[in-house]
């Protein structure tokens, strides 16, 4: 796990004296020596390096890494360049060139979407390869918790995407009234139909943080 050295730092560090972290690094640890696991050790924590604390304009979370070879690296739906797209990220796309006429690149990156302050950030940082939400309820819960109690008390107007009912039962903890909580169901084949099309998360993110004196984001991601 790469060592966090920016403004996350405090929060991670009070994480790492309780008990169970402890536990945590413990299993975790252990995976990556007997199994496969993703994403990259080294990459656990990307979210954290590409976006410090104090430039989150936008959280977007999801529920645990892509767990196929070459796909995960420490954010959100994002994955690295010459994968093809998940289904989910393609839905995304869809929604962003309904929403803001962004084009549908020809890649899964969303590195450059971290680096203008869109936290994505996964309720579980690991999972064992193959094997969907492997690595749940060993203590990432209470870690990712942790972040966004973070996120939720920072000064300063946010925006979160809360995708479907995992990403909406965190409502409870964004009780500031500075930020601003958009829902709609997950982008998933299965659910994206029931109301993610047509949601119009981004240009309504954009007009929220312009009405606060941010610059917005550039959704659209190029082809490489």
């Amino acid at each position: 796990m790469g060592m966090i050295e920016n403004d996350w730092k405090d929060v991670v560090v009070t994480e790492t004296k309780k008990p169970y972290y402890k536990e945590l690094y413990t299993f975790v640890s252990k995976e990556y020596q007997t199994t496969v696991v993703y994403p990259p050790a080294d990459d656990i924590f990307n979210a954290f390096h590409f976006t410090p604390l104090s430039k989150v304009k936008v959280v977007l979370l999801g529920q645990d890494p892509y767990h196929n070879v070459h796909q995960a690296h420490g954010l959100s739906f994002s994955v690295l360049p010459g994968e093809d797209i998940p289904p989910s990220l393609k839905n995304i796309y869809k929604e962003l060139h309904s929403d803001l006429g962004c084009s549908i690149p020809n890649n899964g990156y969303l590195k450059k979407w971290a680096d203008q302050g869109v936290l994505l950030l996964n309720t579980v940082l690991t999972v064992r390869a193959h094997q969907a939400f492997s690595h749940q309820k060993h203590g990432w819960e209470q870690f990712t918790d942790a972040i966004i109690t973070a996120v939720n008390a920072q000064d300063r107007p946010i925006v979160f995407f809360l995708w479907g009912k995992p990403a909406q039962s965190k409502m409870e903890m964004l009780n500031n009234p500075k930020h601003l909580i958009l829902t709609a169901p997950h982008p998933s084949p299965l659910s994206a139909s029931r109301g993610f099309f047509g949601c119009q998360h981004f240009s309504k993110a954009n007009e929220f943080l312009i009405a606060h004196g941010e610059t917005p984001i550039d959704w659209q991601i190029e082809n490489i």
